[in-house]
């Protein structure tokens, strides 16, 4: 089996692929940072005996997207599971006061990316007459939160896409499955708040998150279930989150 990760160089989709990996499949790892895409590659492959290739690209960039998937030849066209993990928020403010910087990447990550790497990579599994594509969205994805605005609304639309993808896929037998987590703590509140990582650890501060892992874990249990059935959505947050901003903290 083979599966292509977006956003493999952390937090969940570097833990995905370590599970993944881990249960013999091999991988097309993607991501925007080549120095921790080649360790992440070669560690996968001595740990495991599996087969593993680079693909260094941003997934906002249609072209590089289009360059890179052009490129895969032979056996690595077997795809058969796409996972849209790359993602991001950043910034959290009121819509009056937004960063328009900061809105673009989101929507540029969020929302284009995980298209244009659908859009190359679909025609691959409907080629076949089967496979998986598995989307992480957010609990922000289900309710907006506070200063959450335009991350919530590309979440949202992650979850109508996975909606829809199911809907256009179904006659070609590929399951769509959209994961939607609460509070994990990874690099994502560090890239949010630009770098100011004590800004970042108070997000998680007070409980006890979700880790990569427990995401990971989730991610290919949905992949590793019979043909015939399909895990359409889930939610997974840790046990002190009620919501996408109820969260019972005792500091």
């Amino acid at each position: 089996m083979l599966a292509l990760i977006t956003g493999t160089t952390s937090g969940i989709g570097k833990a995905s692929a370590e599970i993944f990996a881990r249960n013999g499949w091999n991988l097309i790892l993607t991501g925007r940072r080549k120095d921790r895409l080649e360790p992440i590659a070669s560690d996968l492959q001595k740990k495991y005996k599996i087969k593993t290739l680079i693909l260094n690209f941003d997934v906002r960039n249609l072209k590089e997207v289009v360059k890179n998937i052009d490129s895969i030849k032979g056996e690595w066209k077997n795809i058969d599971l796409l996972l849209n993990n790359a993602g991001l928020a950043s910034g959290l403010s009121t819509i009056q006061e937004g960063n328009i910087d900061d809105w673009e990447i989101m929507i540029d990550t969020n929302i284009k990316g995980l298209l244009y790497m659908t859009r190359q990579i679909a025609p691959l599994l409907i080629a076949k007459n089967k496979g998986h594509i598995i989307n992480v969205a957010s609990v922000a994805g289900k309710q907006v939160y506070p200063n959450g605005n335009v991350y919530c609304a590309t979440k949202h639309a992650v979850d109508a896409l996975s909606q829809a993808m199911r809907i256009d896929m179904i006659q070609h037998g590929i399951r769509v499955t959209n994961i939607a987590p609460g509070l994990v703590e990874t690099e994502f509140s560090i890239v949010r708040f630009h770098g100011n990582a004590e800004r970042a650890k108070q997000t998680y501060s007070g409980f006890q998150p979700l880790t990569a892992e427990d995401i990971a874990e989730t991610i290919y249990w949905c992949a590793s279930r019979p043909a015939h059935v399909n895990i359409n959505d889930v939610v997974i947050t840790p046990t002190a989150q009620a919501n996408a901003y109820v969260i019972n903290k005792k500091v």
